[in-house]
């Protein structure tokens, strides 16, 4: 068998890091324990201070906001909608009233009106009516209040109950996604490994670095303004992030020892190689999630910070805490995987090398159809309707659901999804526009102005259609651009739904930019790397037809309301964080696929070999550790919010198609098209960049292993 006639020229930091884990592990274990025991600690002292942040600077919706809370901060208060249905509302007045006087003596509601002195609030037919509860109490209380409202219905009389307030209590705080995603890889590493012990390592790894993490985060939300939302998603990128970088280096570490190395020294070449693609790799995934700095929104710079955070600790962890696990425990992982090495009736990788010559001598019919399927994948992103959900597409038989179809059905389907017009000026100019809004076909209702402040006054505009139709958003820019602008004095038109159009445009108008900075800076990363100008610009191309198919898998799904989601938009904030998580996650399996690669090409000057061998050695860990990934990410179709099922789909079928599709089958087909040609790099522009590796330098000499068999 062939003999490996290459050595480290002489110990990197890696190795010596390695070398320090090996003499000390106890001490590394007692420093990770000491830092995960002051994150608990502080935090659990301290608490979190999570709170949205739903600032939109520049925008009409906010310039109103602002407006409203500087001169007339009672105008729009946070409501709890009352619902009630009954073939004569009417006739069921006595029962409605008991109802809401119980309501209002609940913690956290400040009032409620009385629909049947209310104008408008009894629809025409006389068979639904509402009420508006004022709320100012916490998600918990708000929970409290949906078992009243299923307790006093029946008897043909239902309530149902609506308004941000509940809607968040409905979807509570998580569900068993976190417990699921677990599982799934506990048992894919136990039959990866064939050993609990071997595959405990990188899941201990993942949990104490997502651990630390949202601990460390919670102390941050002091400084910087986090989402509420923010946990479940810095678990959905933080442990699938975990496992997969400690995967790849333990992977590394086990396949040194069936070479025949030590474990001293299958660790130094472990963390010397397959570290070094983690730190690059987790460093592409902050510089992709920094590019949403480039959008101007805060919830989303918020977001970045975060999950930053999470990716720096996983990779902290993966370069400290598993060495030093094992240090202590490779004795027992080296029984293990020596035993489970003889078992095996042929050599490592060689299926995978094999894959690799079947798939170069059909390497232009793989790039076409791959390439043709991905595009076609992609094509529903050329209708995408970007927005928020609303209550119409939460579950059905929910009480958010029930009080949204309920107000559909008796004032239409614009009811849900009104629109705040305020004047700033003199009633006659209020007056002005509102004639000139009474007079549109898409408007079936606009309410007269009414006073708000001194000099404010305010009128409720409803649409024809729903709040996430694309109507709505032609209403909005017609009475912005059109309708209003010819009245005299200042015209705003904001509220909740008219925001979250705000925010949709935002995307639109700003995502070149994002994606200019992402893929730009990802490409000279990789130059630096790989020196290559072919291999950057083949990694760019194969992540954008990653991301443009996952996010055409979730378009169709969501808008199209396939297996039994509810049709709706896909939610605003899902393309440009997708885009950034998962660039930054192609670039993992690209770093840690194509640095084997270029390893093999350093020491052998053979092209096609180093592809093979850069398979054979990386397809079993890439496609084990994307089944990974797959089940964590998969696992939040579970999930209540439809944000966190967006993004679990969106980030499965992204991975898969990554790992089973780009990497194990396009990649080795580009890589034989391009030949020697990939790893080309004009000389002047080698000299001009710094010089960065992701695997060790090497010289003559000799070792006591033999290297994967592909031959």
């Amino acid at each position: 068998m062939e003999r490996d006639l290459t050595t480290p020229a002489a110990p990197s930091a890696m190795a010596r890091l390695s070398a320090w884990t090996q003499r000390r592990p106890w001490t590394a274990l007692l420093v990770w324990a000491l830092v995960f025991a002051a994150a608990i600690g502080a935090s659990s002292a301290i608490g979190s201070a999570f709170e949205d942040d739903n600032s939109m600077p520049g925008t009409e919706s906010q310039e109103l906001s602002d407006l409203l809370d500087e001169r007339a901060p009672d105008a729009n208060p946070t409501t709890v909608q009352v619902v009630f249905a009954a073939d004569d509302v009417a006739a069921e007045q006595d029962r409605v009233a008991a109802f809401l006087a119980d309501l209002a003596d609940e913690p956290g509601v400040a009032g409620v009106n009385d629909p049947f002195a209310e104008y408008g609030a009894i629809s025409e037919d006389g068979t639904v009516g509402y009420a508006s509860a004022v709320f100012d109490g916490t998600t918990a209380e708000a929970a409290d209040l949906i078992p009243l409202a299923e307790d006093a219905s029946g008897d043909g009389l239902a309530f149902a109950l609506g308004g941000d307030p509940i809607r968040e209590a409905a979807e509570g705080g998580g569900g068993p996604a976190e417990g699921i995603g677990m599982l799934a890889a506990l048992v894919i590493l136990v039959l990866m490994f064939g050993s609990l012990l071997a595959a405990s390592v990188p899941l201990i790894t993942a949990i104490v670095a997502v651990g630390t993490a949202f601990c460390l985060s919670m102390l941050v939300s002091h400084v910087v303004t986090l989402p509420t939302f923010l946990a479940p998603i810095m678990f959905l990128i933080g442990f699938g992030v975990g496992v997969d970088y400690a995967l790849l280096i333990f992977a590394r570490f086990r396949s040194e020892l069936v070479g025949g190395a030590s474990r001293k020294a299958a660790a130094a070449v472990a963390l010397d190689t397959a570290g070094r693609s983690v730190l690059f790799a987790g460093s592409v995934v902050i510089v992709a999630l920094m590019g949403l700095f480039a959008l101007g929104l805060g919830s989303l710079q918020a977001v970045a910070i975060a999950v930053a955070l999470t990716v720096l600790v996983t990779m902290l962890a993966s370069v400290t805490l598993l060495p030093a696990l094992l240090a202590l425990f490779g004795r027992r992982i080296e029984k293990s995987v020596r035993k489970r090495a003889a078992k095996a009736t042929r050599a490592p990788g060689a299926r995978w090398a094999a894959w690799s010559r079947f798939v170069e001598k059909r390497a232009w019919l793989a790039i076409v159809v791959v390439t043709a399927g991905l595009v076609a994948l992609s094509a529903p992103l050329l209708d995408l309707r970007l927005g928020f959900a609303d209550a119409g597409t939460d579950a059905e038989g929910s009480t958010t659901r029930e009080a949204y179809d309920l107000l559909s059905d008796g004032f239409g389907e614009g009811f849900n999804g009104p629109l705040l017009v305020v004047t700033d000026g003199t009633e006659a100019e209020a007056g002005a526009a509102y004639e000139a809004m009474s007079d549109l076909d898409t408007v079936a209702q606009v309410s007269p102005p009414f006073a708000i402040g001194d000099g404010l006054w305010m009128s409720t505009v409803i649409g024809e259609a729903g709040p996430a139709d694309q109507a709505t958003v032609d209403l909005v820019h017609e009475l912005r651009d059109d309708v209003l602008s010819d009245v005299e004095g200042t015209q705003l038109v904001g509220g909740s739904t008219a925001a979250a159009i705000d925010f949709s445009d935002i995307m639109i108008e700003k995502a070149p930019l994002f994606l200019l900075f992402v893929v730009g800076l990802s490409l000279l990363l990789l130059m630096l790397v790989f020196r290559s100008i072919l291999i950057p610009i083949k990694a760019a191309i194969l992540n954008l037809l990653t991301i443009g198919a996952s996010l055409g898998v979730v378009a169709w799904i969501f808008q199209e309301g396939m297996f039994g989601i509810s049709a709706g938009p896909v939610e605003a904030f899902v393309p440009v964080m997708a885009f950034a998580i998962i660039f930054g996650l192609s670039m993992d399996y690209e770093v840690f696929l194509m640095s084997r690669m270029r390893e093999e090409w350093s020491r052998t000057g053979d092209a096609q070999e180093a592809v093979r061998r850069g398979l054979a050695s990386t397809g079993g860990v890439v496609t084990a550790a994307a089944a990974i990934m797959m089940a964590v990410f998969g696992s939040f179709v579970v999930d209540d919010a439809r944000l966190l099922q967006q993004f679990g789909i969106g980030m499965a079928v992204a991975i898969f198609i990554d790992a089973f599709v780009i990497r194990c089958l396009l990649v080795p087909a580009v890589m034989k098209v391009m030949g020697r040609g990939a790893w080309w790099i004009p000389k002047w522009l080698d000299k001009a960049l710094p010089h960065v590796t992701v695997e060790p330098e090497i010289e003559s000499g000799r070792t006591d292993r033999e290297p994967v068999a592909v031959r």
